[in-house]
């Protein structure tokens, strides 16, 4: 993968003419920030948000880039409606970056329940049906995970063979895209990073779900 963050933009930015998704604007966001276009990355990022309002991670980002452009009262806005959708979800990796952030502009926390992490959804009544955590809608089961690992079973625990569908599209998109070339590990890493930043989990908690 080209090393050149101009290069990078200009692939992201082409996607988001072509596919005006929340991880294509999420990519060129976080192109924008590594080459210190602020302004831009923040800009991205509330598309991103406005592509899929669950993607916490975004709002974390967004409200970090707007904490550095000194506008505190945007930032303490968008932390806390993201981390009330982080408490909700029980994305707790987010939500722990977005209550050190607001307090860092010694904003108030919200007030909301937090959820442990998300459970496997499996329909009682149809044992082939599961609650995707990504859409939030019924889907096809996986009867094997998709890949090896505790990111693999993951991933056939909390999300349909439809969501994971969708994201083998996506990812021919970034392979595409960024050039990447799977007989490097990093290049690997790039890809799973996507990966696990579209379907909106970590590793840590695949690894938390590998351990129980």
């Amino acid at each position: 993968m080209s090393g050149n963050i101009q290069e990078r933009i200009e692939q992201w930015e082409k996607m988001t003419r072509e596919v005006p998704d929340d991880m294509s604007w999420y990519s060129l966001a976080e192109a924008y920030r590594e080459a210190d276009r602020l302004a831009d990355a923040e800009r991205a990022y509330g598309e991103a948000i406005a592509c899929n309002a669950n993607l916490s991670k975004a709002y974390q980002v967004r409200g970090q880039v707007l904490i550095q452009l000194g506008k505190n009262d945007e930032a303490a806005k968008v932390l806390t409606a993201g981390f009330t959708i982080a408490a909700q979800r029980g994305d707790g990796m987010p939500m722990r970056a977005m209550e050190e952030l607001l307090k860092s502009i010694n904003a108030p926390l919200p007030q909301v329940a937090q959820k442990g992490p998300v459970a496997p959804a499996v329909d009682p009544k149809d044992p082939n049906t599961i609650v995707d955590r990504r859409s939030g809608k019924p889907g096809t089961r996986f009867d094997r995970p998709p890949m090896r690992g505790p990111v693999g079973e993951f991933i056939a625990a909390h999300y349909s063979k439809e969501t994971w569908q969708e994201w083998i599209r996506q990812g021919t998109k970034v392979i595409n895209e960024l050039r990447l070339d799977f007989s490097r590990a990093d290049h690997q890493r790039v890809y799973d990073n996507y990966m696990m930043e579209w379907l909106g989990f970590t590793q840590a908690d695949a690894d938390a779900m590998g351990k129980k």
